[in-house]
């Protein structure tokens, strides 16, 4: 096989658009494959958060009232996920809610309380990183709460979801998907870039040695909660840029919002990245 040669000074100054460049690298440079994927997800993100400006001018135009739940292990990408979603929309009616620990006075509180005052306000959207589910996965998991307390609320949040339901708050909720290899591959990064090393928490570390212990919070979160009404839609994730597009294009073909004919990208998610629970026969965590 014959070796690509190299690329020049002269060779970029002729380029004159993103299709030359390809052309040239696929010619000459053995990064030609990943050049293309980048530059192809680029043209892709671009179109679809085109089309988020689009969405969101119609929910602040219709009063619609959006929640979008991002839940997962840790190190799955919901934080990159909700970048990518809020990175060019209008932050006077977005919202992003990622909580602390509750303080000792909401530990005392209805345990939905803290929730409920960040939920949606007329013509608004908002990203849950984190959501009232981490009482069905991390605290029991962790030994955050008892198991009275569990209990009730696996009984409580279908209610607490139909009545919000019935109100007209429009719940996507998104279950990020990740393999453990992947995941342990994730936070060796963590650690090894200064950048994100305040990603990782001794909380994230118990995520691979309680793997199957979380495995079994999930899938009795999914047997309680997976309702017609607000369904649990699961997003795999080993490939991140692939994840963020999906989940978009989810997003957006759940609205018939304005202009939305004239988008100059598929709106409709691959069924092989993004599907609701039930479909879901294999879970790769």
């Amino acid at each position: 096989m014959n070796k690509k040669s190299s690329l020049t000074k002269e060779d970029f100054e002729s380029l004159e658009n993103k299709d030359q460049l390809l052309s040239l690298l696929e010619e000459k440079s053995s990064v030609y494959k990943k050049v293309k994927k980048t530059l192809l997800y680029d043209k892709e993100l671009r179109s679809l958060q085109i089309e988020l400006v689009k969405l969101q001018r119609w929910i602040s135009k219709e009063n619609k009232r959006v929640a979008v739940v991002f839940e997962g292990r840790d190190a799955a990408g919901k934080g990159g996920n909700i970048r990518r979603f809020m990175e060019h929309l209008n932050p006077r009616s977005t919202r992003l809610v990622a909580l602390n620990k509750p303080t000792e006075i909401e530990k005392g509180q209805w345990y939905f309380q803290r929730y409920i005052k960040e939920l949606p306000n007329p013509g608004e959207i908002v990203f849950f990183d984190r959501s009232w589910y981490n009482r069905a996965v991390v605290e029991p998991v962790m030994g955050f709460c008892t198991e009275k307390q569990y209990k009730e609320f696996l009984v409580q949040v279908p209610e607490f979801e139909h009545m919000m339901y019935e109100d007209g708050v429009i719940i996507i909720k998104f279950w990020l998907s990740i393999t453990k290899d992947e995941q342990l591959k994730r936070f060796e990064d963590r650690n090894e870039n200064p950048l994100k090393r305040w990603k990782f928490s001794p909380v994230d570390k118990q995520g691979q040695i309680l793997w199957d212990k979380y495995t079994h919070y999930k899938e009795e979160m999914f047997s309680k909660t997976h309702t017609s009404y607000s369904p649990w839609v699961m997003i795999k994730t080993n490939d991140k840029k692939v994840a963020r597009l999906e989940a978009i294009r989810h997003v957006l073909s759940q609205f018939n919002y304005q202009d939305k004919e004239h988008a100059e990208t598929v709106l409709n998610p691959d069924p092989n990245v993004v599907m609701r629970y039930y479909r879901s026969n294999v879970h790769v965590d």
